[in-house]
């Protein structure tokens, strides 16, 4: 296995894209979705910033106290791989769980499929995306008495 932190770099990406790919298409095979997308792709990241912040991080500049040591923080190689690996990992982990609930809640895949884009662009974005849609297809149910 690789260990030189810009190799490991360049494999997390097409994998992470997989994932996005993968729950982009979700509504072809929705077990395989949640399982791919859901769980292996996000383990095997989870694998990967594991190991990088077990073998770095007590060695990296900088902490959690102040915005200057997280930035301090960052300009270690190793350590901002990990810190993107923890991105990669988690959006994917967002992105499965929304399209798992719009899947539940009976809301159309395209109209979450802007959802999944913002979340795998700027995370927090498109989960804030996908409660107000949410939200608007709950407030729709209870106005006109059907689940949504």
């Amino acid at each position: 296995m690789p260990t030189d932190p810009h190799i490991l770099f360049q494999y997390s990406g097409p994998l992470a894209m997989l994932g996005w790919l993968i729950l982009a298409l979700a509504p072809l095979a929705p077990r395989l979705a949640g399982l791919v997308a859901g769980l292996a792709i996000p383990a095997i990241l989870s694998v990967g910033y594991t190991a990088l912040i077990l073998a770095h991080w007590a060695d990296a500049p900088g902490g959690f106290d102040s915005l200057a040591n997280v930035m301090a923080l960052f300009t270690d190689p190793p350590v901002a791989l990990a810190g993107w690996l923890h991105y990669l990992a988690f959006d994917l982990l967002i992105g499965a769980w929304i399209t798992r609930t719009a899947r539940a809640e009976g809301i159309p895949h395209l109209l979450i499929l802007p959802c999944l884009v913002l979340t795998f662009l700027f995370g927090p974005a498109g989960f804030l995306a996908f409660l107000i849609l949410r939200a608007g297809f709950t407030a729709r149910a209870r106005m006109t008495g059907v689940s949504a």
